[in-house]
């Protein structure tokens, strides 16, 4: 079993920038994958970014390259996501996700493929 608990979320200026941080407890043997995804309300939730391999590989949407990152402290076992930039359309829940994945990741794993979510951050970025 893998819990998963996200902080940092809240409300910031559109150009502000937020930390989120996602803390894993549990059998942390069970996943080598960490990845965020967020849900905006009437939308589909969509990935974010994703880190394999204790971060040693990171995969990003298009739509925040450039302006979030992914890392990984694996002594701590947590993930973070720094973003910059911010603007509101990356106004969402966001979530963190673990899997075990198998072979290379080049594009985020699908919502389906991560068995174990926290309960969620809120970011808001008003204009």
């Amino acid at each position: 079993q893998v819990q998963l608990v996200e902080s940092g979320g809240g409300s910031v200026q559109t150009g502000g920038s937020l930390r989120l941080s996602c803390v894993a407890s549990g059998n942390t043997y069970a996943y080598n994958s960490m990845a965020w995804f967020r849900q905006a309300p009437g939308k589909e939730r969509e990935g974010v970014a994703v880190t394999l391999n204790g971060g040693g590989t990171t995969v990003y949407a298009d739509s925040v390259k450039g302006r979030f990152t992914i890392s990984q402290d694996n002594a701590k076992n947590t993930v973070y996501l720094q973003m910059n930039s911010l603007r509101p359309e990356d106004t969402a829940m966001y979530y963190c996700a673990a899997t075990f994945i198998v072979g290379v990741v080049t594009v985020i794993p699908k919502e389906k493929e991560f068995g174990h979510w926290g309960q969620g951050t809120q970011v808001t970025v008003s204009s």
